[in-house]
């Protein structure tokens, strides 16, 4: 290590996840096995241990590293009931869904403004717009098709028995046409039903309740999630008061708005006392423009242009060009078109997928984009400068490790949102 970094021997990790309806153990286990093979890799040691916690899940952490040896604590930002509750949407509400977000992001100028940064996540944002819509093609279409079938059926038989005209015909004519549109109702149910029931596979209704959960109320938070941030703040405010080295917050793509307004919070309210732990915010991933671009996102907006100067926190943003779900290279305060004078934050750098994964491993993961947006919590089979458990779990503070780093060349950073305004 350098002679001016600060060895890093006890540290805090505050996670919070994006829009995932899973519980938080998951990223427990994802963070086990990961660090297990990037430990193998990377000539390391690290253990992971389940930790009881009254108020947050969270895991322990003991690692070797560069002959240093690093305790760590991870507590996650648990929400993912509140993820479940607004995914318990019947099949129609999610169509209304469908068109309502559309609206939003039409209307507003908003989805046209973000492709102009990248296609990769927008395309990510019209998928489930155009794979419901699909669905619901293919489930009318093939129900017309059946009713049509036993209509026709029916017909024919009328006809072979010689009958064309009179009362019985017509009853019977009658019949089959409302069963032809029974037949058409019930078929495109059962379909959507069963669509929807495959969904852990097509994403479709996921990606649509995710989207829809971030604009619904046109860019600002939902109550429930503020209150929820709050309680974590607290819980993050009193790691300041423990003999640790680095407080630590990640956030990992919707997770990133979330981590940045709980920062701010408690940076505007004198939580984070001046002679103790250094902070450091890690945003993954990030599609801060989803939702900072919306017009009443005025409070994700203030807060992106307060935590850009402050001098009491570090702040490093990572993405990937190979992530099609995430606004890889933007620089959240610029595009949302709030840099304010004396801009310090983010570093925006990559984590260079093609580059840091071999191309065996690129290969098996190029075209699972889902898979791909977790990568950043993954091990590297050809690490570059980009280490999750380094990071998390090393002897380094985040400032002492991106020191030096110059930003990524690729980087975008004009003003390109349509709304601006900030809080009084």
């Amino acid at each position: 290590m350098n002679e001016d970094s600060t060895r890093v021997t006890r540290r805090r990790v505050f996670h919070i996840p994006g829009y995932d309806p899973i519980h938080p153990r998951r990223y427990r286990e994802l963070y086990r096995t990961e660090g297990a093979k990037q430990a193998e890799i990377s000539g390391y040691k690290i253990d992971v241990q389940a930790k009881a916690s009254a108020d947050t899940f969270s895991w322990s952490v003991n690692s070797s590293i560069d002959n240093y040896d690093v305790a760590a604590r991870v507590d996650v930002l648990v929400w993912s009931d509140i993820v479940r509750d607004s995914m318990a949407q019947s099949i129609p509400a999610t169509y209304l869904q469908l068109l309502q977000t559309a609206w939003i992001y039409i209307s507003t100028d908003t989805l046209r403004r973000l492709m102009w940064m990248r296609k990769g996540p927008v395309i990510a944002a019209l998928y489930p717009v155009g794979m419901l819509l699909l669905q619901l093609l293919a489930a009318v279409l093939l129900g017309r098709f059946l009713g049509n079938l036993v209509q026709g059926g029916i017909l024919w038989l009328l006809a072979l028995a010689g009958l064309s005209a009179g009362f019985f015909f017509t009853l019977i004519a009658w019949i089959a046409f409302l069963l032809k549109l029974g037949i058409w109702a019930v078929v495109v149910v059962l379909l959507l039903r069963w669509f929807k029931s495959k969904d852990s596979k097509l994403y479709a209704y996921y990606l649509m309740h995710d989207y829809a959960f971030s604009a619904r109320l046109w860019g600002e938070h939902p109550p429930e999630l503020e209150a929820r941030m709050k309680e974590f703040g607290d819980t993050i405010a009193q790691a300041f008061m423990t003999n640790v080295d680095e407080v630590l917050v990640v956030g990992h793509s919707s997770g990133a708005h979330v981590a940045i307004s709980v920062l701010a919070d408690l940076l505007r309210d004198g939580r984070v006392p001046a002679d103790g732990p250094k902070l450091a915010l890690l945003t993954l991933g990030q599609v801060v423009p989803m939702m900072s671009f919306l017009p009443r996102a005025r409070r994700l907006r203030s807060d992106l242009a307060f935590l850009a100067t402050q001098d009491r926190i570090t702040w490093v943003d990572v993405s990937a060009p190979g992530d099609g779900c995430s606004f890889a290279l933007c620089d959240p305060v610029a595009v949302t078109g709030v840099t304010p004078p004396g801009k310090r934050w983010p570093l925006i750098m990559s984590a260079a997928f093609t580059q840091s994964l071999s191309e065996a491993r690129w290969k098996q993961l190029r075209w699972r984009f889902f898979r791909l947006h977790f990568q950043y919590l993954c091990a590297f089979d050809r690490p570059k400068d980009y280490d999750y458990f380094q990071i998390t779990a090393g002897p380094r503070l985040l400032v002492d490790r991106y020191r030096d780093r110059p930003p990524s060349k690729s980087r975008i950073d004009v003003a390109v949102s349509k709304y601006t305004s900030l809080l009084p």
